[in-house]
């Protein structure tokens, strides 16, 4: 191969040490490193690689799954994730804490945004799964070069549907508002923050599209970073445009949405220069940002079911929050708290999910399906381990949990009920995420998506109605009398359990199958040209 030609450069080395390397105790041209960063010299055969104006050697951060102690470096992929969640869960909290200062209806104006706001961070999470799974991939193959350009056709496909919705958003504004039931004070209050939030819709995206690319490439810290720019402005900011501290105007909801555009803004300013360095993973590059019609449908066919799945999930929790609803205040009030106390495993458990999915799809874009299955395992026991920990240390104290959110008795005595019902198989649900972001890493999102739906719309929801519910069907033809179980509430604690329990058994036995081994880049030719790339 001749190095010096840009079309035909991987920017990818060799994984095979010379002798004189070993004997060295050094690393040969062209090896990658094994701890901790990727070392990605673009020529290996002693020529002088160009690829436009770039360096014969680039050197880019990022963790190699590939090589080297598998619990040390998902810890070191894990962690910064776990913060940047933590970082979000945050902000979310200040930013209801500040509006809250306005008034009643502001608050009901941003809570009845959220099934909304969700639908389009869905939207965007499939992009997100698939640029992992991609990347990851490509990276753990030595293609750096591929890696690059699936970074570039992410940024057009981000810019490209984030524009369509936002568009169409600020036109039917007002009757989505109606759709969802926003009336009178709140009606205003949603238009305020909505409108605002459909401009910054695109800077979401980009958002999204930065962490997902250095997140595939296992740059997790860059990532981490980018979300404390994003979430740190947020909550300083929100306080002068909500409550109008200093020279600027009091504009309540609207204030709270400025601060999310400008937040954003500035972090997909930094993203921006982040890619455009190329010492971060991956790199951004101009011509990248041709249409290439192959890679946006690879990227599209991975990503939709990652998107299906965040809605279902949404969904099936306006479901479940419907249900308890029916029983009364104290059950419904004791529902937000113990979701909240799950919301934390939630978090560690899909951030080690995230780290398993460029870890799998590292190993499988090196053709090391082996050490893919052990980074999941590794992955999912270590998490059940200290998720189960976390459990019991709630269930030996749970009114103590229960307490440092309310001092109701009632809500209380319900909230420990729930706990010792639920949480014992909280460590199980953990491990089906982890599943799923190995399952993700490998481009299989659809069978992600399945788990998700089936512990929810099959193993929770149905068995909540026959549980929780008094009804009575006699079947046509037959004669047969079926009736729910009646048992209140506590029903649908069960359901949650059973959901939990009964989709970790199913999650286990399918990732012992093995269908996810194959790599979605198998057979490509990235170096192809773009009207090409249409009819593979």
């Amino acid at each position: 191969m001749d190095s010096t030609d840009p079309d035909r450069e991987t920017g990818g080395p060799s994984r095979s040490e010379s002798p004189d390397a070993a004997s060295s105790g050094g690393t040969a041209p062209g090896t990658r490193d094994d701890e901790p960063g990727i070392t990605s010299p673009v020529a290996t055969d002693g020529g002088t690689a160009t690829d436009q104006d770039e360096p014969a050697v680039e050197e880019r951060k990022g963790i190699d799954m590939t090589t080297g102690a598998i619990p040390s470096k998902l810890a070191q992929l894990a962690w910064p994730l776990v913060l940047g969640n933590l970082l979000q869960t945050f902000y979310n909290l200040a930013d209801m804490f500040w509006v809250g200062r306005v008034s009643s209806e502001a608050v009901a104006a941003v809570s009845l945004m959220f099934p909304l706001s969700w639908m389009f961070v869905s939207t965007a999470m499939g992009l997100t799964a698939a640029t992992i799974a991609l990347v990851s991939q490509h990276v753990g193959a030595d293609d750096q070069r591929a890696a690059d350009r699936v970074v570039g056709q992410t940024i057009l496909l981000a810019l490209a549907v984030s524009s369509v919705l936002a568009t169409v958003g600020l036109y039917f504004r007002r009757p989505l508002l109606g759709l969802i039931g926003a009336r009178d004070r709140v009606f205003v209050e949603s238009l305020a923050y909505i409108e605002v939030i459909f401009l910054a819709l695109p800077l979401t995206f980009l958002f999204f599209a930065f962490r997902s690319s250095l997140q595939g490439a296992g740059d997790t810290k860059t990532a981490m970073w980018l979300v404390l720019i994003s979430a740190g402005m947020n909550v300083i900011l929100d306080p002068f445009f909500i409550l109008g501290w200093g020279p600027f105007p009091e504009m309540g909801t609207r204030g709270a949405a400025v601060a999310t555009f400008i937040a954003r803004a500035f972090a997909t300013a930094a993203g921006v220069y982040i890619l455009l360095d190329g010492r971060y993973g991956v790199r951004l590059r101009f011509g990248d940002l041709r249409p290439n019609l192959r890679i946006q449908r690879q990227l599209i066919d991975i990503g939709y079911p990652a998107t299906l799945d965040g809605w279902a999930r949404s969904f099936a929790a306006v479901a479940m929050a419907g249900f308890v609803a029916r029983f009364g205040a104290a059950p419904t009030a004791a529902y937000g708290i113990v979701v909240r106390l799950m919301s934390v495993t939630w978090s560690v458990a899909g951030a080690v999910g995230d780290a398993t999915s460029t870890g799998v799809g590292q190993n499988l874009g090196a053709r090391t399906p082996d050490r893919a299955a052990k980074v999941a395992r590794v992955a999912t026991a270590g998490t059940i381990a200290f998720i189960f920990a976390i459990a019991a240390l709630i269930i030996a104290f749970p009114y103590h949990a229960m307490g440092i959110f309310v001092d109701d008795p009632d809500v209380i005595a319900e909230g420990v009920v729930f706990i010792r019902i639920n949480a014992p198989f909280w460590a199980l649900f953990a491990g089906v995420m982890v599943i799923q972001g190995a399952f993700r890493g490998a481009g299989n999102t659809r069978e992600a998506m399945v788990l998700s739906l089936l512990s929810r719309w099959v193993l929770r929801i149905p068995v909540a109605l026959v549980l929780a519910f008094a009804w009575v069907v006699t079947i046509p033809g037959v004669g047969i009398t079926v009736a729910a179980l009646d048992w209140g509430v506590e029903g649908i604690w069960w359901a949650f359990s059973f959901g939990m329990g009964g989709s970790f058994v199913i999650a286990v036995i399918w990732f012992r199958l093995g269908t996810w081994r194959e790599a979605v880049i198998e057979g490509e030719d990235d170096t192809a040209p773009t009207e090409a790339g249409v009819d593979d």
